[in-house]
């Protein structure tokens, strides 16, 4: 047993020997008390003894500690250092799942009343940090994800509004209702599950991107009601066109209606879908005689020529139905996949492509190399968000001076809002802030 006290050499003292450990606890050495700090064996009332300690890296290691009681867990949520806060909970959040059922009641409210002061932080970085935490989490407080949900902050909420089982149709419904802030909608819209009910509240905004987002989540139940209110509204709003072309089983009617006002590009998508069921194939066909007669080009362009030319339907073609194997033009995926291979889907094809106003095939590019599939890229551009935009012409390996072009004629940014390169050439962001971004669209990290 060392002995020596503080002149003992700290590397021979050992945080497992209770004795020796209350020694390195009273050294004047901060790395010393550290190191009892972050020792697992360490016991709990010496912990709970150096959650007071004067260094900030003394309580950041016990806030990061999983023995730490929880009575001096409760201390450290109202440190007066952020980083503190927020390496406890990071802890506690990583502790909740392995709370067993036959624990003390006292030591579970001893963690809720942690994690409802975490979550009423006023550092933004620490709420952030505790819903990045508890976002997927099955078994977290319903109270504490709630407070989270409507936070004033859309790094706070959006994680928990996006990802969390524990939010209720009644809690989205109430949030939407609620008029939450810029960019929720979005989050909500993007759930692998959303009900009838939270769609038709989304549908009732008027935030165009989170009705983007909506309508490019094929895990969303839309009512055909709802879907026809959204199509009175479409032909104003050019970013839900490519969405709607592909969202799931798309009645007759709707498909329809598309075929009167979508552009030609999209029109090519409707017609050589294989999913449509014969009425809907007679509904797109029909439209699509009808909307030549009247010589209207759609919002690609006006006339029955562009209508013919672009989208390739002859008099002998309009008698075909929606997935003919005898297709006149290569897919705008096809072709960016075929030219991928080829080592030929470069930059410079995608500008020449830009400046002749080919959309989808630039969409179709940018898929192919961001190795991402279309209702994601849809969802991005649909956001007109310049730092999420930017952020997938990064995954896509080109320039930055590419990335404000896509901004401004692609996701239709207003030039005093789309980002600019740093020093001329540089992307503005950080890699991991890119990286980031595209995470809360459920991108991963290319392998």
């Amino acid at each position: 047993m060392t002995t020596r006290g503080d002149r003992a050499d700290p590397q021979l003292l050992d945080p497992a020997d209770y004795e020796a450990a209350k020694q390195m606890a009273r050294s004047a050495d901060p790395a010393v008390r550290r190191r009892v700090a972050a020792s697992p064996e360490t016991r709990p009332e010496l912990l709970y003894f150096l959650a007071a300690d004067a260094v900030t890296e003394v309580r950041q290691a016990i806030a990061t500690n999983a023995g730490t009681p929880r009575q001096a867990d409760l201390m450290l949520a109202k440190d007066r250092e952020v980083a503190v806060r927020g390496a406890l909970a990071q802890k506690v959040a990583r502790l909740l799942p392995d709370l067993s059922a036959d624990q003390a009641s006292q030591i579970e409210r001893l963690t809720l009343e942690c994690l409802e002061a975490l979550a009423r932080d006023q550092a933004t970085e620490v709420r952030g940090i505790l819903s990045e935490a508890l976002k997927e989490l099955p078994g977290a407080p319903h109270g504490v994800i709630n407070t989270l949900a409507r936070d004033v902050e859309l790094s706070v909420c959006a994680p928990v509004l996006q990802f969390s089982p524990i939010l209720t149709d009644e809690d989205l419904s109430d949030i939407i209702m609620r008029g939450p802030v810029a960019g929720a909608l979005s989050a909500i819209a993007g759930r692998k599950q959303i009900s009838a009910s939270v769609a038709d509240a989304i549908a009732r905004s008027d935030d165009e991107a989170a009705m983007t987002a909506l309508l490019a989540n094929p895990s969303a139940q839309i009512r055909e009601e709802t879907l026809d209110r959204i199509l009175d509204q479409a032909p104003q709003h050019e970013p839900w066109h490519a969405p709607l072309v592909r969202r799931p089983r798309l009645p007759a009617r709707a498909v329809a209606r598309l075929a009167s006002f979508v552009a030609d590009n999209l029109l090519k998508v409707l017609r050589e879908r294989t999913d449509l069921d014969p009425a809907a194939a007679r509904a797109l066909a029909e439209g699509v005689r009808a909307r030549v007669n009247r010589g209207a080009g759609g919002n690609g362009g006006g006339g029955a020529g562009v209508a013919r030319g672009l989208v390739d339907f002859g008099e002998e073609e309009l008698g075909h139905l929606p997935g003919d194997k005898d297709k006149a033009a290569e897919r705008p995926s096809d072709k960016a996949a075929r030219l991928n291979k080829e080592g030929k889907l470069t930059e410079k094809l995608l500008e020449g492509a830009l400046a002749e106003g080919d959309r989808a095939f630039v969409l179709a590019g940018l898929g192919e190399l961001a190795q991402l599939p279309m209702p994601i890229i849809d969802r991005i551009i649909g956001t007109h968000a310049p730092r999420a935009v930017t952020s997938l012409v990064w995954r896509c390996g080109l320039s930055m001076r590419f990335a404000r072009q896509v901004q401004l004629r692609i996701a239709q940014i207003p030039p005093k809002t789309a980002l600019m390169a740093k020093e001329g050439v540089l992307y503005p962001m950080s890699d991991d802030e890119m990286r980031w971004q595209l995470a809360f669209f459920g991108v991963e990290e290319k392998v």
